[in-house]
């Protein structure tokens, strides 16, 4: 059924075209990482260290993959199968061998692979225990994803475990670029590492299967065995894992999507005026507090936008990056929240059918978008450089963010109404499919980033002139240029995206319903 079911994809329009191009970059990033095992080193530990460190980096994108990407690959999810006459321990194992049908196990393997080229120019022995051991780490990677997305899914069936869910992924997506930029930075030395490193390395699951090669190469055949033997039983522990993870989402009842309702007495009732764009800014606000699927859009994105510009000015020892955190940080909302109106999916009908309605909707949106990102951004980029010292970089910092706002609150809308698609049925784990935008969809998303750093050029060319002839009043005069154009920029979306709603607004209906 999920080989049926691949091979439809390979052919059908958009879909397959997404799936060819990211079966050619995982071929290309598999084939990289193979010669790299094989060639970059000049001895058997260097070799060994070096597949070690890449071993470690795939299992980390397998863990990290559906976190960042906001979705994971459940083509075959186990509801459809809850009335067919199976045990639990039956259905993960039908699903388990579903996993490994597809491109991505393919890539894997291949990269994986490159421990067996290794080991080929040491001898026949490392080559029989090089085998398995890629197999094994494929069969590793491949149940740690499944039992880390179905270990989120279940606690996401609760409200508080939702909450503790969305957390854990934002960390999770957070850790993935320090050990990134540490792997990117001890890589030249890898090759050489004889101390701590290299040890640790060896010690993770990950470099299992390479100490099983490095054992071998030296003649111990009984340790070159014992890593081997931990990397089975390990997989069989997550397996029986998964079967009863899959149980508890089969049995148990998932918690509400989120509705809003009218408790009256709350603090959005006291600020917010009752009108009809407060309304929609009030259920807004409350449905981005309550939705499990659109925190888990946002949230991840907006710390890893706060924290990252600083991670990379720690690697490279300066503070280039620190201006542009909040900027950074409204960027990455900008691109994972542009699809609003496919979270709600077929509610939209309700503002179709009211008369008017659809200029308090688009800036009731855009106002409750602005309220979640402006604070975080705004602290991101007032803090930051005073914090670490570079106060000259204040007018970067300050004159860039109304730019990327505006145009970021405008391309949100903007997206929302014009390249909207529907999302599957929400199952308790939202990152568990975040739909298909389609190839011409997903360029509009791209094209607004672009535009976003477009539209910020007139304010860092006047930066860059007023830092160049030190004239400080010259930078400070690009703060109410930056806020000419990002309100500009904001009025323009709001604008474009209410007449698009109120012109193409049964289009955008069929195209956020769920299929």
């Amino acid at each position: 059924m999920r080989w049926a079911i691949t091979r439809r994809t390979m052919r059908e329009g958009r879909a397959a075209l997404n799936f060819w191009l990211g079966s050619c970059i995982g071929l290309i990033a598999a084939g990289v990482t193979a010669l790299l095992i094989a060639t970059a080193h000049d001895t058997v530990h260097g070799g060994v260290t070096v597949a070690a460190a890449l071993y470690g980096a795939w299992t980390l994108g397998w863990l990290c993959g559906p976190v960042l990407t906001g979705s994971s690959d459940e083509t075959l999810q186990p509801e459809q199968f809850r009335l067919l006459p199976l045990t639990t321990r039956q259905l993960a194992y039908g699903l388990g061998a579903a996993a490994f049908v597809g491109t991505a196990p393919i890539v894997n393997l291949i990269a994986f692979g490159g421990l067996v080229l290794l080991a080929a120019q040491i001898g026949w022995g490392a080559v029989l225990i090089a085998i398995p051991g890629a197999i094994l780490q494929l069969v590793f990677v491949i149940l740690l994803s499944r039992v880390v997305v179905a270990w989120l899914g279940a606690a996401m069936r609760s409200r508080r475990g939702k909450d503790l869910g969305v957390l854990f992924a934002a960390l999770l997506g957070l850790a993935y670029y320090p050990l990134n930029l540490l792997v990117g930075a001890l890589g030249p030395k890898l090759e050489s590492e004889h101390g701590g490193l290299s040890v640790a390395l060896r010690v993770l699951p990950s470099g299992w299967a390479p100490y099983a090669v490095e054992a071998a190469a030296r003649g111990d055949y009984l340790f070159a065995v014992l890593p081997l033997l931990g990397l089975a039983l390990l997989a069989l522990v997550l397996w029986q894992a998964w079967a009863v993870l899959l149980e508890r989402r089969l049995t148990s009842p998932a918690a509400a999507a989120g509705q809003v309702v009218d408790t009256g007495g709350g603090i959005l009732d006291r600020f917010v005026p009752p009108t009809p764009v407060g309304a929609m800014l009030t259920k807004e606000l409350r449905t981005w507090w309550r939705d499990g699927r659109r925190r888990a859009a946002l949230l991840p994105l907006l710390i890893v936008g706060f924290v990252l510009p600083v991670f990379l000015s720690v690697r490279a020892h300066g503070s280039g990056t620190i201006p542009f955190s909040g900027a950074f940080v409204v960027w990455l909302a900008t691109m994972s929240s542009a699809n609003l109106y496919g979270f709600d999916g077929t509610a939209v009908w309700q503002t179709l059918v009211t008369p008017g309605a659809e200029r308090a909707d688009v800036r009731g949106r855009a106002y409750a978008w602005l309220i979640i990102v402006a604070p975080v951004s705004v602290l991101a980029t007032l803090i930051l450089p005073g914090a670490l010292g570079k106060a000259e970089l204040y007018p970067w910092a300050v004159s860039t963010l109304p730019v990327l706002l505006g145009v970021g609150v405008g391309g949100v809308v903007f997206l929302s109404t014009h390249a909207a698609f529907a999302l599957p049925p929400q199952r308790g784990n939202p990152f568990t499919g975040s739909g298909n935008p389609g190839c011409s969809k997903l360029l509009m998303q791209l094209a607004v980033g672009l535009v976003q750093l477009l539209a910020a050029a007139p304010v860092l060319a006047m930066l860059g002139v007023g830092a160049g002839l030190r004239l400080p009043l010259l930078q400070w005069a690009a703060l109410p240029v930056g806020l000419v154009i990002g309100g500009f920029a904001a009025v323009l979306g709001i604008r474009s995206a209410t007449n698009r709603l109120g012109t193409h607004g049964p289009e955008l209906l069929a195209a956020v319903k769920p299929r």
